[in-house]
Parts: structure tokens; sequence; C-alpha cells
């Protein structure tokens, strides 16, 4: 089961990510943003999940411009 403040984070995340995204629907978004927790879910060092969470889920995201993966 997930932990309140890991859903606090994702919520979070999500959120960063719609607004910076708006061309993308929710689902997709979720979707990214949960398979990346996914990936960080046992991390044994918390402190910098957030960060993690919205980098990986920025790279799964579907992107019409290369700019954006090269960052």
């Amino acid at each position: 089961m997930m932990e309140t403040e890991d859903a606090l984070i994702i919520h979070h995340v999500a959120e960063r990510l719609l607004r910076s995204h708006p061309g993308l629907d929710t689902a997709t978004i979720n979707g990214a943003v949960h398979t990346a927790y996914d990936e960080f879910r046992y991390a044994r060092v918390r402190t910098y999940l957030p960060v993690l969470l919205e980098r990986r889920a920025q790279d799964l995201l579907p992107s019409g411009n290369a700019s954006d993966r090269s960052r």
C-alpha cells in the first residue's frame, strides 16, 4: 500500500507536469508519474523522491520537441 506522504508527492508532481504540459491529457501524465514512482518505490533515501519522480516522468512523457529531451 502506498504511504500517504508518497501519495502527496505523486499528486504534486502530477500537478506540476500538468501545468507544464497543458497539451497532454491527465491519464498520460498520471501514468508516467505512477510508472516513475514504481521505479523508485523502494528507494531507501526519500529526500529527493519528488525531484527524481518528476525528472523520470518527464522522460516518459511524449514530446514533439527534441530540445525537451536534451535536458
